[in-house]
């Protein structure tokens, strides 16, 4: 399967170094990247074919990744608009619609849009896919197996709930940063080295992780577990929601989900 790269950043670097350990072959890898310090790394690191510009490039191959920021996405792909043949153009930009990346790429319809988030740069990440009517079941197995070289997918029916993808977990680990935040400030709080309240609060949180990835039990019965009446956690949860802890996140994955819609019609305008 021949694959080519348009964008050679931290993502694509993600995905190529997943690909490659799950036995797709650096000789059928082309990236278009336009930083030489950049291209020579990629060179130099996967052994992938390496073009500085995609007027280089004779053929997009069987698939096309756009991993260029959104607001170059209409300018970079105009010189592969008559490169594409039947490839299918799968997109990790976010806030792109479907129906404006087919306008970007003169009305190629098969494309395939993706929402990844950044724990893909350890292989721990999961992205949302849709995709336009005409990319065939085979094309999306396909393209399901590149997402699923830094992590796990969901493919979503409806792209209006993309954007919903993306306030939940494309912006989700800044959520879960801000709480490691808060607890190992907690920690500092109460007297803990910086080097133990680190510990304490990304080992609890990946332990918790886990564990609710491991249950079948809802995380709200998780969570009465861990509270005994009257005890240590039942303060601190009642406090919690004295600040709204929980209400404001609520309303910050909705906030965010507005403003991806927002930004997508920005990024649509002709």
């Amino acid at each position: 399967m021949k694959i080519t790269f348009l964008g050679g950043g931290n993502m694509a670097n993600a995905l190529i170094g997943g690909m490659l350990k799950n036995g797709f072959a650096a000789a059928d890898i082309t990236v278009i990247e336009p930083g030489g310090a950049a291209r020579d790394k990629l060179a130099e690191t996967y052994a992938v074919n390496c073009l500085e510009t995609a007027e280089m490039l004779g053929s997009a191959g069987e698939f096309l990744v756009l991993a260029v920021k959104p607001q170059q996405m209409k300018e970079a792909v105009a010189p592969l608009t008559g490169k594409l043949g039947n490839a299918v153009v799968v997109s990790i930009a976010a806030g792109l619609d479907l129906v404006t990346l087919s306008r970007f790429l003169g009305g190629h319809r098969k494309v395939v849009r993706c929402m990844p988030n950044t724990p893909a740069l350890i292989g721990a990440g999961i992205t949302g896919l849709c995709a336009l009517p005409q990319v065939t079941p085979a094309e999306r197995d396909a393209a399901d197996r590149i997402l699923k070289a830094v992590g796990s997918t969901v493919w979503i029916a409806d792209e209006d709930k993309m954007d919903g993808v993306t306030a939940l977990s494309g912006s989700g680990p800044a959520y879960v940063f801000l709480f490691i935040e808060a607890l190992q400030q907690a920690a500092a709080d109460l007297g803990f080295t910086p080097e133990q309240g680190r510990q304490l609060a990304i080992e609890t949180v990946q332990g918790a992780a886990a564990l609710a990835a491991q249950s079948s039990d809802p995380a709200s019965l998780l969570r009465e577990r861990v509270t005994s009446k009257g005890g240590t956690t039942e303060a601190a949860l009642q406090m919690m929601a004295e600040k709204g802890v929980k209400e404001g996140i609520i309303a910050g994955v909705k906030a965010a989900e507005a403003r991806g819609r927002e930004l997508g019609k920005l990024l649509g305008g002709e």
